[in-house]
């Protein structure tokens, strides 16, 4: 759906995004993350074909974009994270003005289905000078939609919502992930990232410093893994029994909560678990602590770049 190959911009004597080559499957939900100047800016519009690269390619649905601009442009969904929108119009102006653009069929259905869907139906002929930041955004999102492209890329999507608003527009591309439609997404919000993303590339420095499924990131940046023991009672000698297993490599408690810190190759709470009953411990709970995303986010772009990249050279 999305391949880049060498994708690089300069700007004099400044490199924006260097030899980038990151790859979105048809079908999945891509999270782009990065620090401030980091080159995700740079990189969404080199996609959008906004911007022209200093070198290298960009590839969407298997052609490379340079070859048919206005064709496959037609075929994508774009949020912007600043957008404009014409706020002495209604939703439905704006909506209708966009949709003859796009020369949509059956326009007006089309509006009053994607205006439902983000629970703005009953505002349609209100001016936007009217709207609230969070309805403003959710138009821009209805928008990005308004005529059903195969790929949406979506910079700060739910910027300016509150929990709920977040939950809806979560909801809502989860959905239309699940007919088949592909996002791409920058955001800073990282707890929705790790939520609703298939896989996650970060930036730093204008380099893809990883690529991967939030679980693959854990096992990369994971030395160890904690978990949190509670028992129905305390077992005598625990610490010595568990911490006699192979893989473990701390223990601590007295009884009946424990922590146990263990290698991160596998998981190996059944074999702890194992060891408990053996010592003749019932447990009442066993619970793993996985690395959030925003762990391994800081993890990756100030503590092991230089593990992630061999040195230098982008996963």
């Amino acid at each position: 759906m999305i391949r880049t190959e060498g994708l690089t911009k300069r700007f004099g004597q400044l490199t924006a995004v260097e030899d980038l080559n990151i790859h979105v499957e048809k079908g999945e939900i891509y999270g782009f993350l990065g620090p401030n100047g980091a080159g995700k800016t740079t990189t969404a519009m080199m996609l959008l074909g906004l911007l022209k690269p200093t070198s290298g390619s960009v590839y969407l649905f298997g052609k490379e974009l340079s070859s048919d601009y206005f064709g496959i442009k037609r075929r994508i969904g774009v949020l912007s994270e600043f957008q404009y929108l014409y706020e002495d119009m209604t939703a439905y102006e704006y909506l209708r003005f966009f949709g003859q653009l796009y020369q949509i069929d059956n326009i007006d259905q089309r509006i009053t289905n994607i205006l439902g869907l983000f629970n703005l139906d009953h505002r349609k002929h209100e001016l936007l000078s009217g709207y609230s930041k969070g309805m403003k955004q959710k138009l821009g999102l209805a928008r990005a939609m308004l005529h059903d492209p195969e790929l949406v890329i979506l910079d700060e999507p739910v910027s300016s919502l509150d929990p709920h608003g977040i939950k809806e527009v979560r909801d809502i591309i989860m959905d239309e992930n699940r007919k088949g439609r592909t996002f791409f997404i920058s955001s800073h919000i990282l707890s929705e990232i790790e939520r609703t993303c298939d896989r996650i590339g970060i930036l730093n420095k204008g380099r893809l410093v990883a690529e991967d499924t939030m679980s693959n990131l854990r096992r990369r940046l994971t030395e160890e893994i904690e978990i949190s023991i509670e028992l129905e009672s305390p077992v005598p000698d625990l610490n010595k029994i568990l911490s006699a297993l192979p893989f473990v490599v701390e223990v601590q408690g007295s009884g009946p909560d424990y922590t146990v810190r263990t290698k991160a190759d596998k998981d190996y709470r059944a074999e702890i678990s194992r060891a408990i009953a053996g010592a003749g411990g019932v447990t009442v709970s066993m619970r793993r602590h996985e690395m959030t995303l925003e762990e391994a986010f800081v993890t990756i772009t100030e503590k092991n770049i230089t593990l992630l990249t061999k040195e230098g050279a982008a996963v």
